[in-house]
C-alpha cells in the first residue's frame, strides 16, 4: 500500500531530521526559522506527523551544513557543524517548489502517464497531484518518493544543482570524492609541482581513442 509506505517514510524521515538537528545543537525554533516555517510545523516533521518538501529539506541541510544523503542513508550521525551564510530561504523554497512541480509534470509526460493513473497508483488525489505540478503546494518528501517510484524516476534527479544550496551540495560531493582517494593520491594532487601532470591527464581524457593511439605511437617513435 503506497499510503502505508508514505507513513513509514514520514516516521523515519522525522527521526533523521531530529537527529540532524540535535547533532548540530540547534533548536526547533532555529531550524524552523532557517527554512521559513513555524516551529509547530517543524516539530510535526520531527514527530513524523507531517513531512517536509524537498526544497525545505535542501534548505535544512544547507543550514545545518550536512550532506543531503543524510536523509537517504543508514547513518544517523552527521559530521559538520559550521555556520552558514544568510539565505533568503522563503524565496528559494518557493522557487524550488515551482521548479520541482514543472520537473514532475515533465517526467510524467515523458513516461506518458495521466494524472488519474498516477493518482490510482500512489493513492494521492488527482487534485493534489495537479497542485504539486503547478507549484501551488509543497510536496512532502515521502509523497515525492512514491510518485517518482511509480514513474521509474530517482529522487536524486530532483536535487538542486545550480542554486546556492545545489552549489554547496556539489562542493560537499567533490570533497567526499577527494577524501575517498588513497592517502598517496591525495598527497599527489595537493602538491603544486604535480599540477601539470593532472592538467595533462585531463586533456588526455578528452581525446578520442584514435587521437590517443596517435599520441602513443608518437611517443614510441621518440623513445625507440
Amino acid at each position: 500500500m503506497p499510503n502505508a509506505q508514505i507513513t513509514i517514510r514520514e516516521k523515519k524521515l522525522g527521526l533523521l531530521i531530529r537527529d540532524a538537528r540535535l547533532s548540530e545543537r540547534r533548536s526547533v525554533k532555529e531550524c524552523a526559522e532557517a527554512i521559513g516555517i513555524k516551529p509547530g510545523l517543524f516539530l510535526a516533521y520531527e514527530e513524523g506527523r507531517r513531512a517536509p518538501s524537498l526544497p525545505e529539506l535542501e534548505a535544512l541541510v544547507y543550514y545545518l551544513k550536512l550532506p543531503i544523503s543524510q536523509f537517504w542513508g543508514k547513518e544517523t550521525k552527521s559530521d559538520s557543524s559550521a555556520s552558514t551564510d544568510e539565505l533568503d530561504t522563503t524565496r528559494l523554497i518557493s522557487l524550488r517548489q515551482r521548479m520541482i512541480g514543472a520537473l514532475l509534470r515533465q517526467e510524467r509526460n515523458n513516461v506518458n502517464m495521466s494524472i488519474r493513473h498516477l493518482a490510482n497508483e500512489t493513492g494521492i488525489t488527482s487534485a493534489r497531484l495537479n497542485s504539486y505540478e503547478l507549484g501551488e503546494r509543497a510536496i512532502p518528501v515521502p509523497e515525492l518518493e512514491v510518485i517518482l517510484h511509480v514513474m521509474g524516476s530517482r529522487i536524486e534527479t530532483f536535487f538542486d544543482q545550480s542554486g546556492p544550496v545545489g552549489q554547496w551540495m556539489n562542493s560537499q560531493r567533490a570533497l567526499q570524492k577527494f577524501l575517498d582517494l588513497s592517502d598517496e593520491m591525495q598527497s599527489f594532487v595537493c602538491q603544486p609541482v604535480n599540477r601539470p601532470y593532472i592538467e595533462l591527464a585531463m586533456k588526455l581524457s578528452d581525446m578520442s581513442k584514435e587521437k590517443l593511439r596517435s599520441v602513443a605511437e608518437g611517443l614510441l617513435d621518440i623513445t625507440l
